[in-house]
């Protein structure tokens, strides 16, 4: 893959229907888990301009701070705890169109307003990371969103053993 991304569309679908083959051949052959965490990052961050795009990693008991895009960001998040834990825990996309009724919320930054976190799962099935996206804008993501980010993260199994 080329060092940019050419994105044509307004539209999110016509965006991500860009995006999505340009990830997949970002990803064939890379074999280092970072750098291709931190690549799709890049790729999201470039294509949507969100204020936060990053990855936690499954490290025993908690995430764990993985390549990301954007402001400082927590660390360490446990299991089932704010809107990543619990999208671990339950290992399903969560979209939460206002971050502020979501109980248990964890404000990494209080410029978020808008949240969705898809779990990356590993070739065993379970959840080994999540990505996470948040953003300035309330009621940012959908099932446009979920269906997209689904299909950019399936690759990264195979980097999870």
């Amino acid at each position: 893959m080329a060092e940019q991304l050419i994105i044509e569309g307004n539209s999110k679908t016509e965006k991500y229907q860009a995006l999505l083959p340009q990830t997949q051949a970002l990803l064939a052959h890379e074999t280092d888990q970072t750098a291709a965490l931190a690549n799709l990052c890049a790729a999201l961050k470039m294509t949507f301009d969100w204020l936060w795009v990053g990855f936690y990693v499954v490290k025993k008991n908690e995430l764990v701070l993985a390549p990301f895009q954007g402001p400082i960001a927590c660390t360490r998040i446990p299991h089932g705890k704010g809107v990543c834990g619990t999208a671990w825990k339950e290992n399903r996309t969560l979209v939460v169109p206002d971050v502020d009724a979501f109980p248990g919320h964890i404000a990494c930054s209080s410029s978020s307003r808008s949240e969705i976190v898809v779990p990356v799962h590993g070739p065993d099935g379970q959840v080994a990371a999540v990505l996470d996206v948040d953003s300035e804008h309330l009621n940012e993501f959908d099932e446009i969103d979920a269906r997209f980010l689904d299909d950019i993260v399936a690759p990264l199994s195979r980097l999870f053993t």
